[in-house]
């Protein structure tokens, strides 16, 4: 039998071994050594001032020499060397979700306000949503190229599946860029705050899910505060209310897709995005070009460079890199974290773009309607721990 005993205090790690010459096994749980261990002379200064615990047994060797290995640590320590090892990476796991969350809701925070200003002096949303997902296609195949990112293995399957994923995606990131180009970025955030609505109905009426009580209630104040928001805005637009209400259908049948479509896929997190943006720029640019076109492209980009100067090109820059960056920290995130914790982090980041861009933008914002904004978070927040 071999005893493994270790104390921190003293260096005291020894080995008492006893040879197994019965079929019976006796192991103390917990004892105070007062060991003879003069016929050891490698082991004749020994000093065990405290009280010992077995923590685990494990049986090692051959049949015919079995040896029990018996790991032991202080008594007043409050837990074994290998569970506060544990305990030490599950606090380093917490610091890296704390820092994606903080990286992504920087990103987006700076997206939003970029690719706002841009569209004040550009207002043409089809090809600022082209140039953003162009930037951050290119940035991945660059990455690719020189080995920083390890490239995707894919075939032609994983691209058929992800065909439907990258066509809502699309759509989606269309029309959330329309509304922004109509509406405040606040507005339009307050009536994504209502996407919750849509996963359940859409669930509900095309899936056939059924959904606890508490979701169903939790839809009310979502509802209810996304048409009060509504119906006290100020500079209401119809065109940027339905872009919205488009953005929020279509990113919820991505959602589905992608979780029908990509169950045991290989590909996840930042080259899962990035795939997803060269198939979505692939499907965007023939309908950007179809709707706005090269000739109005290049008259307002000589109006916004003699209004706003030489920086509207680092706006046009920032809004896409910045784009890309904080969909792809968002996708690594989720690759750490639940569905719930994403949803939940996904909350906050609204709350956290809502209150800048009012800042930043000075968007008038009357009572009632920071009530309706705020009566729709408090239900999308319920909405997310029924669903846990």
């Amino acid at each position: 039998m071999s005893f493994s005993i270790k104390q921190s205090a003293l260096t005291t790690c020894f080995d008492v071994s006893i040879h197994k010459r019965s079929s019976s096994t006796i192991c103390r749980h917990s004892f105070s050594p007062a060991l003879n261990l003069r016929n050891n002379p490698r082991r004749t200064n020994l000093s065990v001032s405290k009280p010992l615990h077995i923590s685990s047994i494990e049986s090692i060797g051959e049949e015919k020499k079995a040896v029990i290995q018996c790991k032991a640590y202080e008594a007043d320590k409050s837990q074994p060397v290998e569970a506060a090892g544990q305990v030490k990476s599950e606090a380093a796991n917490r610091v890296k979700i704390g820092v994606y969350f903080a990286t992504w809701w920087a990103l987006n925070v700076v997206f939003n306000i970029y690719n706002k200003k841009v569209l004040n002096a550009y207002p043409y949303p089809w090809l600022t949503s082209t140039l953003s997902l162009a930037c951050g296609s290119l940035m991945m195949l660059i990455s690719w190229a020189t080995r920083i990112a390890e490239a995707p293995k894919t075939d032609f399957e994983f691209w058929k599946t992800l065909f439907p994923v990258a066509v809502a995606h699309t759509i989606g990131h269309v029309a959330a860029t329309v509304s922004m180009s109509k509406v405040a970025v606040s507005f339009t955030h307050i009536i994504k705050s209502g996407e919750p609505a849509f996963s359940v109905l859409v669930s509900r009426f095309l899936l056939g899910e059924t959904f606890p009580l508490s979701v169903y209630l939790s839809l009310i104040p979502i509802i209810g505060g996304c048409a009060l928001s509504a119906a006290t805005e100020l500079n209401f637009n119809m065109t940027g209310f339905m872009g919205a209400m488009i953005s929020n259908l279509a990113f919820v049948l991505r959602n589905i897709f992608s979780k029908k479509g990509m169950k045991g896929k290989s590909v996840s997190g930042m080259n899962y995005y990035a795939c997803l943006s060269l198939l979505s720029l692939a499907i965007l640019t023939p309908f950007a070009i179809a709707v706005e076109g090269p000739q109005m492209w290049a008259a307002g980009w000589e109006t916004a460079l003699s209004q706003i100067g030489p920086q509207f090109v680092w706006w046009v820059a920032a809004q896409s890199i910045f784009y890309h960056l904080y969909n792809q920290v968002s996708y690594m995130s989720l690759d750490e974290i639940s569905p719930l914790t994403f949803s939940v982090g996904n909350t906050m980041k609204r709350i956290s773009v809502i209150v800048s861009s009012i800042i930043i933008f000075h968007t008038p914002v009357q009572p009632v309607n920071a009530l309706g904004a705020a009566i729709a978070i408090l239900g999308t927040f319920l909405y997310s721990q029924a669903k846990a």
